[in-house]
Formats: C-alpha cells, structure tokens, sequence
C-alpha cells in the first residue's frame, strides 16, 4: 500500500518515518494566501484557525491527489495532506520568519496558553475508482513556562528554529524545554496528529498497520 505526503515538511515526514511509514513526497501547487483570501471574500468573513488549516490541508491534499491520480492511474494507496497554525487568544500566529519577530512572539507567548489546529486531508487513490476524501481537525493546547528569561529567547532565536515554524516554537527539539505542558495528541504540536490520520485511513476503508513499510 503506497502513501504519498502531500507536504515538504520535514517534520510532518519525521512523524510518518517515526510511525513506521515511509512515504512519497509531493510538493502541493497551492497558493495558500489567495486560497484563504478568496473564501474570505466570497463568505465575507475572516476564517477562523481551525477552518483556516482545514481549508488549507484539504486544497493541498487535493491537488497532489489529482495530478497523481493523472501521472498515475495505477496508483494504489492514500494521499495524506495538512496545516498547522497557532493561535493565542483571538491572534493567529503564523511563522513569524524574521528573528525581530520571534522574539516578541516570545516575550508575548511565556507563562500563556494557546492552541495549536492541525487540519488533515486524505485521500484514497486505487486503480479504476474515483478518489475519496475523509477530512478533520485537530487540537492540542500548549503552555509555555513563565519564567523563560530573555537571554534565553535571544539563544533560542539564533538558532534559527522558530523562525519557520508556526507560532514561532517546536515541542520536539530546541523549544521543548520552553513548554510546560501539552494538552492534546502530542503529534498534532509537532505538524499532524497521527491519531487523527490514521482514523481517517480507517474511515476510507485502509488500515493503518498495512502502511507500515519501514523496518
């Protein structure tokens, strides 16, 4: 049974490795920005986080899965698609991408909590059927310690680690020591919550242990 991750993240790809599968890797063609932007005019609202990430994980899953589908009919397997972002209060936190902004998320972030929405899309693609697509959200809440102090956040910024991640922090590597708490599927803080998928592998009829394909 093949898996195709329809992301460049090295982290969403980090997750499937650690869960025993070792999928193909497509770059989604989406422009995320005018995406979001045209939903928001047709409906005349501003999305929330978590419509914000679905919407997203869905347009890029599907993509993949259809010029997949294209290139290869014979393909036999599951498209798996996502997008993270981290809200704090009513103010979304994207990648903050410049070192200036990173550390002000942080000096805002300590001692608070908030919500990390992972959305996921996936696919099922088999020889001679039309693709199916089981969709969700997830959520995980996220406590930063108070008393990280600012020699700390300055390091933390050099390093380049939270400048192209969403909400500026990691769970799984440098930032980890920074986070008092996770409440929620661990994996959803990191890039995908792995739960989620694989009762979505499950909703499409696959099971999760016939992707393993790692030793």
């Amino acid at each position: 049974m093949r898996v195709c991750l329809a992301s460049t993240s090295p982290a969403r790809l980090m997750l499937l490795r650690q869960a025993g599968i070792e999928p193909e890797a497509r770059a989604p063609q989406v422009d995320e920005e005018a995406a979001v932007a045209a939903v928001e005019a047709a409906e005349g609202r501003r999305l929330p986080a978590a419509e914000h990430v679905l919407l997203l994980a869905r347009r890029k899953a599907e993509d993949v899965a259809r010029r997949l589908h294209a290139e290869e009919p014979d393909f036999d397997g599951f498209v798996i698609g996502g997008d993270s972002m981290f809200a704090l209060g009513d103010e979304i936190l994207g990648k903050p991408y410049t070192p200036e902004a990173a550390t002000a998320r942080w000096l805002d972030m300590r001692g608070r909590t908030g919500v990390l929405h992972s959305g996921h899309s996936v696919f099922r693609l088999s020889p001679g059927s039309a693709p199916r697509e089981a969709h969700a959200v997830a959520e995980a809440s996220v406590t930063f310690a108070g008393d990280v102090d600012e020699h700390e956040i300055a390091a933390y910024v050099a390093s380049g680690e939270p400048l192209l991640v969403a909400g500026a922090f990691t769970v799984d590597s440098l930032g980890g020591a920074f986070i008092e708490r996770v409440e929620g599927d661990p994996s959803t803080v990191v890039g995908m919550s792995l739960s989620t998928v694989r009762g979505l592998v499950r909703e499409l009829g696959g099971s999760w242990t016939a992707l393993w394909n790692r030793s």
